[in-house]
């Protein structure tokens, strides 16, 4: 599946997800300014309402959590802490839905208000429905940041669900897509279901039946008015994406003919020097924009095709699989091989 990510560097989101790993971070004795290094906040700004982040921020705090945390489950532990009311607006209208199933339906429509961490997509029938997310930054299951960020987002998920539906709320299944780590046993221990690792997609299932239910505070006159200031939110996240984020979704529309930074500057109605100066703006480049599309769309093609390095390389623009195998190696310090042996080895749950 190709998906295309959101600015990395922008700051139009809200700090509750780091928030959240901060305060666990502290229940185990890291003090904020340790926690927030390098991420440019402090704690009186995690508590401030006009504070706003960016993924460079999250990543930054995320790394500094699996560096600093004792407990190896500390994504889990994390999301634990984002109820649904840690979400402003966007959490009071989910909330106030009438039923789970509009619950669903309004996440499907505003998640992007939040900078989500995770892209998701839902599937549904009479018997069960099935909710896949693939992290929007960090693209390789074999990274320890990969994981904690699906970790983070499945138990997050799944606060919000029990604060929306009841406590009574549980997944059927959950489905991961990299190895069971050392503290696989957590896993269960939080969503009280199985749960298989290895797997090709990160999914989780529950009953359909919960989509029928009637919200634990529905409300639709109060759902109607947050709808109204989430429409405006919306607005004002899409409006400050930015540049990156258009290229991005430009360049992954079309693998394998990739245009050059002139005949994307046509495209997009520009001179090619004011579209360098845009991106250099927004502290990227569309050398580094046209590398993270190519990185992502070959982790995809590994991990679940069966194309060989000479098809990959000619759908991703190279002039052949040598120059494929030297970037790919430079992304992700694995040759093409490697990576997708690590990803057929991972044991199944």
């Amino acid at each position: 599946m190709e998906r295309a990510a959101p600015a990395f560097e922008q700051r139009i989101y809200s700090p509750q997800k780091i928030a959240a790993v901060t305060a666990e971070l502290a229940r185990q004795g890291v003090v904020p300014a340790v926690a927030l290094e390098g991420a440019g906040l402090d704690a009186a700004d995690l508590q401030g309402a006009d504070t706003r982040v960016s993924y460079r921020q999250f990543d930054t705090v995320f790394r500094n959590a699996l560096r600093l945390s004792c407990d190896p489950d500390i994504g889990l532990r994390a999301g634990r802490r984002m109820h649904v009311t840690a979400h402003g607006i966007y959490g009071y209208a989910l909330l106030s839905s009438p039923t789970y199933a509009d619950a669903v339906d309004f996440t499907a429509r505003y998640i992007r208000v939040l900078g989500p961490l995770t892209e998701i997509s839902t599937a549904r029938d009479e018997q069960r429905v099935t909710y896949t997310c693939h992290p929007v930054h960090w693209p390789d299951p074999a990274q320890p940041i990969y994981r904690f960020v699906v970790e983070f987002s499945l138990s997050m998920h799944l606060t919000a669900a029990a604060d929306i539906a009841g406590d009574s709320f549980r997944y059927s299944r959950v489905c991961l897509a990299f190895p069971a780590p050392a503290h696989a046993d957590a896993y269960g221990e939080r969503f009280g279901c199985p749960v298989l690792f290895g797997q090709a997609h990160n999914e989780l299932q529950y009953d359909a039946a919960w989509l029928r239910r009637p919200a634990t505070f529905a409300d639709p006159i109060s759902n109607a008015a947050a709808r109204v200031m989430c429409d405006r939110l919306l607005s004002e996240v899409d409006d400050r994406r930015g540049l990156a984020s258009e290229i991005r979704r430009a360049l992954m529309s079309q693998p394998g003919r990739f245009p050059s930074i002139e005949s994307m500057a046509a495209q997009l109605g520009m001179h090619p020097r004011a579209l360098r100066r845009r991106l250099e703006a927004e502290r990227t480049s569309y050398r580094e924009l046209l590398a993270e599309v190519r990185m992502r769309l070959a982790i995809e093609y590994l991990r679940h095709t069966r194309m060989t390095n000479e098809d990959i390389a000619s759908r991703l623009g190279y002039s052949d699989a040598a120059n494929f195998r030297h970037a790919f190696t430079r992304w992700t310090d694995k040759s093409p091989s490697e990576f997708r042996l690590g990803a057929c080895a991972a044991p199944a749950r």
